[in-house]
């Protein structure tokens, strides 16, 4: 029954179209990518329709690639296509192509851009040129139009610089004297002096320093520094004027209590009638009040007498040692006799590295001046001879005595310059009679 209607149906195949589907069918059979199984629908379909639609998918095909291509490069219909270069091999000697007017185009424009730019940096440059003169030069204009104001300007800028300069030093002389085995010995004069004063200097100028950095209050406190300066200010802020007569005035006011000192010593004299050196002693105090001076050699023989006793630190009186605190001109406060222990210590060391730096007259006049000054002598209208023979009593006795006898030393201002002449004349207006 199957092969009837097998057969039935080739047969209402027409004979014109069996060679043709034949072949198809043998292509489809020999074909090993589709199943060997025949449909009906294969020969139904005639291969003149299959033609067209193969047509229009190879041009959509090149439609598409072209298209993908004019993304791809990016061509515009506006712009022509460049034309790919061609790099010249080493083997051709042919000269290169001359540039093409873009080319050309876009130097001339780099040119001019350039220009503009370094047009701009002149400008700039003489712009800010001009200014920083201006700033540079704009204290001048303010000192025409304002003098004593610039000068209290470049003179407080001035001490400014110095003082923190000599504070430097200062933290590093205090290093080494920390960390030296010697201390404080291993410090020479100069330093010596720094070490001594910078504190006080730093304790004394803190305020002002303070005052005029504040945003308001300094526009008022800057004048009022400079209203009283000797009250405010450390002797790097002062003018040599100021220098001068501040000094002086400091002097005056320590050789003021020359008097009551020398009262103490002559009051406390009867309480060391046991000691051996007690008619040696009255002797001294009897010279200072005729109107001279012990010789250093006879400081050195009572030495002993300040070692024990009414004259030694701690048995000294309330009275005879604040006027020492003031004859020394040191700041007033509770621990008094170790300000004095220190001071004396210090000036001590002093003259012992003078010793070791070559003597007193190896000092400069400056330095002269200030160790006088120092150590309770006017040094005003001096000269440097007079200095270094009142220096050279002074380190005789310093550098014979020990710790036990800093009493001694506290009181050499009385005992080699009570009756000198400019301390005489400081005092009282006029030489000693």
């Amino acid at each position: 029954m199957a092969l009837a209607l097998r057969v039935a149906r080739f047969a209402a195949v027409p004979t014109n179209c069996w060679p043709r589907d034949r072949r198809r069918l043998l292509h489809l059979c020999s074909s090993d990518n589709r199943p060997k199984t025949f449909c009906s629908r294969n020969f139904s379909t005639k291969p003149e329709a299959a033609a067209p639609a193969q047509i229009k998918r190879n041009v959509a095909a090149e439609i598409t690639s072209v298209g993908k291509v004019i993304y791809e490069t990016g061509w515009d219909a506006n712009k022509p296509l460049d034309k790919p270069q061609i790099q010249p091999t080493s083997s051709d000697s042919s000269p290169p192509p001359p540039k093409k007017p873009d080319d050309e185009k876009r130097k001339d424009l780099d040119t001019l851009k350039s220009k503009r730019d370094q047009m701009r940096d002149n400008m700039q440059d003489y712009i800010f040129t001009r200014y920083f003169n201006y700033v540079k030069n704009y204290d001048k204009v303010l000192e025409k139009n304002f003098p004593k104001a610039m000068q209290l300007y470049r003179v407080f800028f001035d001490g400014v610089k110095d003082f923190f300069g000599d504070m430097k030093r200062f933290l590093k002389i205090a290093r080494i004297a920390n960390d030296s085995p010697q201390g404080i010995r291993a410090l020479n004069r100069q330093e010596l002096e720094l070490y001594m004063q910078m504190p006080r200097d730093m304790m004394k100028v803190a305020p002002a320093l303070i005052g005029c950095s504040l945003p308001m209050v300094g526009y008022a406190f800057f004048p009022l520094v400079f209203w009283y300066p000797r009250s405010f200010l450390t002797a790097h802020f002062w003018t040599s004027q100021q220098r001068s007569e501040f000094q002086s005035y400091y002097m005056k006011r320590r050789l003021g209590n020359n008097k009551d000192v020398f009262r103490c010593l002559q009051a406390k004299l009867k309480a060391t009638a046991s000691h051996p050196k007690n008619s040696a002693f009255a002797d001294i105090l009897g010279q200072l009040g005729s109107g001279t001076h012990p010789t250093p050699e006879m400081l050195i023989d009572v030495k002993d007498i300040f070692a024990d006793g009414p004259y030694s630190l701690l048995g000294m009186s309330r009275k005879h040692v604040r006027n020492l605190v003031n004859l020394h001109g040191l700041p007033s406060s509770i621990f008094k006799r170790h300000r004095l222990h220190e001071h004396a210590f210090l000036v001590h060391y002093m003259d012992q590295a003078i010793t070791r730096e070559g003597g007193v007259h190896n000092l400069t006049p400056e330095a002269l001046r200030y160790s006088c000054y120092l150590r309770g002598l006017n040094p005003e209208s001096l000269t440097s001879e007079a200095m270094i023979e009142w220096l050279r009593k002074w380190v005789k006795v310093s550098t014979s005595i020990q710790g036990e006898h800093i009493t001694l030393f506290l009181h050499l201002p009385i005992l080699l310059g009570y009756n000198h002449p400019n301390n005489w004349k400081t005092i009282y207006g006029k030489c000693p009679t």
